[in-house]
C-alpha cells in the first residue's frame, strides 16, 4: 500500500511539473518584455510548486548579478537584490556553474540575505534554497533561485534542481533572443538618428547643394573616383555644377595637397590655347620675352581640369592626346622634353559621340578622356534641390546686402515650376535679381521676372525627357515675347484642311479651366504656364472665361 502511494504521488509530481514547462513555454513565447515575462514565470513556479519567493537574476553591463524578477518580495527588496562576481551563494552559483542547495538557510553563514529574508522568524518548517545558473551553451548569463518552506528531513532536493535547470534552459533562450532584439533595435536606432542628424544623405561635397536622390548618386560616384588616378569626364549643361565637382574630386584625392589648376578651352585660341598649357620658351613668338610655364607644369602632382575640351580643335586634340599617352611635351618654340605627373578631369556641355561621329572631335581622343564619366543632371530633374539653393543663394546675398529677404510660397511655387536651361547658374541669377530688385522683405511671385515678361531665357527651354516648354515663341499686342508649350500653340502640321483650328489643345485648356473652377491662375499653374501665356492661349482659340 505504501509503494502504491509512493508512485502515484511521484506520478502526480511529474504531472504538475510536465504542465507547469507548458505553461512556462507558452509564457516565455508571448512578449517581448522580459522583466514581465520573468515575473509570470515566476509566478507559475511558486502557484504549481508552493514556493515562497522565487527570483531570476542576470549579469549586467557591470558584471554584476542583479534581481530582474522576483515573486515574493517587494519593490525595495528586489533593488537590494545584488551581488558581485562569486559574493554569496548566489554569486558562487554564477561564478562556478553549479546548482547549489541550503536545506535551512539560517543555519548557512555564506548566505547574505541581501534582501531581509533573514529577518522572517524560523517557524516549524525550515525554509530551504535552491538556485541554478541560467546558462546558454557554456555561458554563465545569471542564476534561477528559489526559496520553499520543507519538512525537516524529507524533501528531495535533487527533483527540485533537476526541474528548475529545465525551467533555467528555457529562460536562458529567452533572455539570449530578447538581447538580440534589443541589440537589433537600438542600431536601427542609432542609424536612424545617424540619418537624422546628417540631412545632407549619405554622400556630401563641400560647396554643392544636393539632397535629392540623383544627387546622391552623382556624389556617390564622386567618392568612388577620387581616390584614383583615372582621367575623369564630366558631362552636363552649361551651369550644372562641373567645375565644383571637379575641384571635389581634386579634394578628394590624394593629391588634395597638390596645385588644382583649371583652363577653359572655349575662351582661348588655339595658338592660345597650347602656350598656356604647355608654355613656351623666350622668343618663342611675338611678345615672348621670357620663359613661361605651361598649366600642365604648374599642376605637376596635382589635378588639372580642362572645362570644354568639345570646343577644342583637331590639331589641339593630336597635341594633347600626346601629353595623355606619354605623359609628356615640349614647350612652344622648345624642343626639350618635359616629363609631368597630372591627373586629367574634363568637362563638356556637347555631344563628343555625335562629334566622334561627324568628324569633329578625334576617336582616340575620346577613349583617352573617357574613362570615368560622371553625368552632371540639370536642375529641372532635380526639382527637390531647388529649395535648398533658394536658401544657400538668399543667405549669401542677406549677408552681404545686410537684409532679410525671403520667398512667399508662392513665389517659391513658381521657381519650382520653372524649366531653367541656365540651371543653377541661371537660378542664382534670378534670386540675385529678384532681391536685389524688390523693395519688400518677403518677395511674391508676381515680382518674379518670369511672371512680368522679363525672363528672356524662355526662349532657351528645349523639349526633352520631362514635359516642360520647348521655343515656340509668339509676340502678343504689347509686344511681350512668351513661350508657350507646343501642345498649346498651333503649327500648320496641326490645321485641318478648312484652316479651322485643332479641338483637342482648345478642349485641353477649357478641362484645365473646368477643374479650376475657372480660375485662370489656378489653371496655369495646372498646365505649367504663366498667368500671361494662359490669357495669349485663351485668346488665342477664341475661349471666353466664364464668370462664377
Amino acid at each position: 500500500m505504501l509503494t502504491k502511494t509512493r508512485m502515484s504521488t511521484a506520478h502526480d509530481s511529474s504531472q504538475i511539473e510536465l504542465v507547469t514547462i507548458y505553461e512556462i513555454s507558452k509564457i516565455l513565447s508571448s512578449s517581448f518584455d522580459l522583466q514581465k515575462t520573468l515575473y509570470n514565470v515566476l509566478n507559475v513556479l511558486t502557484n504549481h510548486l508552493h514556493m515562497e519567493r522565487s527570483m531570476v537574476s542576470l549579469v549586467h553591463e557591470d558584471g554584476d548579478l542583479h534581481i530582474t524578477a522576483g515573486v515574493g518580495m517587494s519593490a525595495e527588496e528586489m533593488k537590494k537584490g545584488h551581488f558581485g562576481e562569486g559574493e554569496g551563494v548566489t554569486g558562487r552559483i554564477q561564478k562556478s556553474g553549479m546548482p547549489a542547495v541550503i536545506p535551512d538557510i539560517y543555519k548557512e553563514p555564506l548566505f547574505l540575505s541581501r534582501t531581509g529574508v533573514r529577518n522572517v522568524v524560523s517557524g516549524a518548517n525550515q525554509l530551504s534554497f535552491v538556485g541554478v545558473p541560467i546558462r546558454v551553451g557554456r555561458e554563465g548569463i545569471g542564476v534561477l533561485a528559489i526559496e520553499r518552506k520543507t519538512d525537516r528531513g524529507t524533501h528531495k532536493f535533487e527533483e527540485d534542481v533537476r526541474f528548475l535547470t529545465m525551467v533555467a534552459n528555457l529562460i536562458g533562450q529567452t533572455v539570449i533572443l530578447h538581447q538580440r532584439v534589443v541589440d537589433d533595435r537600438n542600431e536601427l536606432m542609432k542609424e536612424h538618428s545617424r540619418l537624422h542628424r546628417e540631412p545632407k544623405g549619405k554622400y556630401s561635397l563641400d560647396n554643392i547643394i544636393g539632397h535629392s536622390k540623383i544627387m546622391q548618386s552623382v556624389f556617390a560616384e564622386v567618392h568612388k573616383a577620387a581616390p584614383g588616378r583615372s582621367t575623369v569626364l564630366l558631362r552636363g549643361e552649361s551651369g550644372t555644377g562641373k567645375e565644383a565637382i571637379s575641384r571635389a574630386i581634386h579634394f578628394l584625392s590624394p593629391r588634395a595637397n597638390a596645385p588644382f589648376i583649371k583652363v577653359n578651352c572655349a575662351a582661348l585660341s588655339e595658338t592660345i590655347l597650347e602656350s598656356e598649357l604647355f608654355g613656351h620658351e623666350k622668343g618663342a613668338f611675338t611678345g615672348a620675352s621670357s620663359e613661361r610655364k605651361g598649366r600642365f607644369e604648374q599642376a605637376n602632382g596635382g589635378t588639372l581640369f580642362l572645362d570644354e575640351i568639345g570646343d577644342t580643335s583637331a590639331a589641339f586634340q593630336v597635341k594633347l592626346l600626346r601629353v595623355l599617352q606619354e605623359r609628356e611635351f615640349e614647350r612652344v618654340g622648345g624642343n626639350k622634353t618635359i616629363k609631368v605627373d597630372v591627373r586629367l578631369i574634363t568637362a563638356t556641355n556637347r555631344n563628343l559621340e555625335e562629334m566622334v561621329i561627324k568628324g569633329q572631335f578625334r576617336d582616340d581622343l575620346y577613349y583617352r578622356i573617357n574613362v570615368v564619366s560622371i553625368f552632371i543632371p540639370p536642375l529641372r530633374e532635380r526639382k527637390e534641390d531647388i529649395p535648398l539653393l533658394v536658401d544657400h543663394f538668399l543667405a549669401r546675398f542677406n549677408k552681404d546686402s545686410g537684409r532679410k529677404v525671403t520667398f512667399s510660397p508662392e513665389a517659391m511655387q513658381v521657381l519650382l515650376q520653372c524649366a531653367w536651361p541656365g540651371n543653377v547658374r541661371e537660378l542664382e541669377n534670378c534670386i540675385e535679381r529678384s532681391a536685389t530688385m524688390s523693395g519688400v522683405d518677403v518677395i511674391q511671385d508676381f515680382e518674379i521676372p518670369c511672371q512680368r515678361n522679363k525672363c528672356f531665357s524662355s526662349s532657351l527651354w528645349t523639349a526633352g525627357a520631362t514635359r516642360r516648354p520647348i521655343p515656340v515663341v509668339a509676340v502678343s499686342s504689347d509686344n511681350a515675347t512668351n513661350t508657350i508649350p507646343t501642345d498649346m500653340v498651333e503649327t500648320s502640321a496641326d490645321e485641318s484642311p478648312d484652316g479651322k483650328k485643332p479641338k483637342n489643345q482648345r478642349q485641353h485648356l477649357i478641362e484645365a479651366l473646368e477643374k479650376c473652377g475657372w480660375v485662370q491662375a489656378k489653371a496655369a499653374r495646372m498646365l505649367n504656364l504663366t498667368p500671361r501665356q494662359l490669357g495669349y492661349a485663351l485668346k488665342k482659340y477664341g475661349i471666353m472665361v466664364k464668370q462664377l
